[in-house]
């Protein structure tokens, strides 16, 4: 009975450690691929498609995965080129997707809270100010 029980045990954690390293290169691939697709569409000029791609590679946050930190980059180098150029609007949704992708993923703790605090500076002093209703 003793053997019984303890192949039963092994066979369920080999299981579980096989689920768990699935799910974790399955969602590394998809990240990779959204990452990917952001890559591709920035090169060719479509910055709104390409802001799209790089923050789901985010809201797919697997710890220590460099695309998580690459796609945040992109995202602050998209907002800031196009305040740059004087696209307001379009650079605060690069800020704004960046921020929210983080806040997206928080459990125990909210990575990415750096992006998200120079973020929030960032659309404070682009956000028009708020004009009070009559």
């Amino acid at each position: 009975m003793l053997d019984r029980t303890k192949s039963i045990i092994v066979n369920a954690v080999f299981v579980a450690l096989v689920s768990i390293f699935l799910f974790a290169a399955t969602t590394q691939f998809r990240q990779w691929s959204q990452y990917k697709r952001g890559e591709r569409l920035l090169a060719a000029g479509d910055q709104i498609n390409a802001i799209a791609g790089f923050e789901s590679a985010i809201h797919m946050y697997t710890p220590f995965s460099p695309f998580v930190e690459r796609s945040a980059a992109r995202l602050w180098i998209i907002g800031r080129d196009m305040e740059n150029r004087g696209e307001r609007d379009k650079s605060l949704i690069a800020y704004r997707a960046l921020r929210s992708a983080f806040y997206s993923t928080h459990g125990l703790i909210t990575p990415g809270m750096k992006w998200i605090a120079i973020c929030d500076q960032k659309i404070q002093l682009l956000e028009p100010p708020v004009q009070p209703a009559k």
